[in-house]
């Protein structure tokens, strides 16, 4: 489900575009079969759409990357985390609108 404006990660390219990026990336943990994540999804694809300039968002499928949804403690899916220079900012669990987002990221 990867866009334009939301990339698809794995365990070896989340190092480069997340953890060695400079600036903002909001990372979604999904998985195909859960409900919840499906409604994140577009989303979190307006929000990138909307703030290019301010962050990059990315998608972490946590089935195929279990050891990567372990290294950061996500219980429940959706999880959406946003990284700072590398550093976890903020974690977000559960379905939310994009104005939660934007609030929570400091976006508005």
């Amino acid at each position: 489900m990867a866009s334009e404006f939301v990339k698809e990660l794995d365990g070896q390219s989340f190092e480069t575009e997340v953890i060695g990026a400079p600036g903002r990336v909001v990372v979604d943990f999904w998985a195909p079969w859960c409900g919840p994540c499906r409604m994140v999804g577009p989303v979190l694809e307006k929000l990138a759409s909307e703030h290019t300039e301010a962050l990059k968002v990315a998608k972490i499928n946590v089935d195929e990357n279990q050891a990567l949804a372990a290294r950061f403690g996500i219980m429940s899916i959706p999880t959406v985390i946003l990284f700072e220079n590398g550093k976890v900012k903020a974690q977000i669990v559960g379905a939310r609108t994009q104005k939660d987002y934007e609030k929570e990221f400091g976006l508005e």
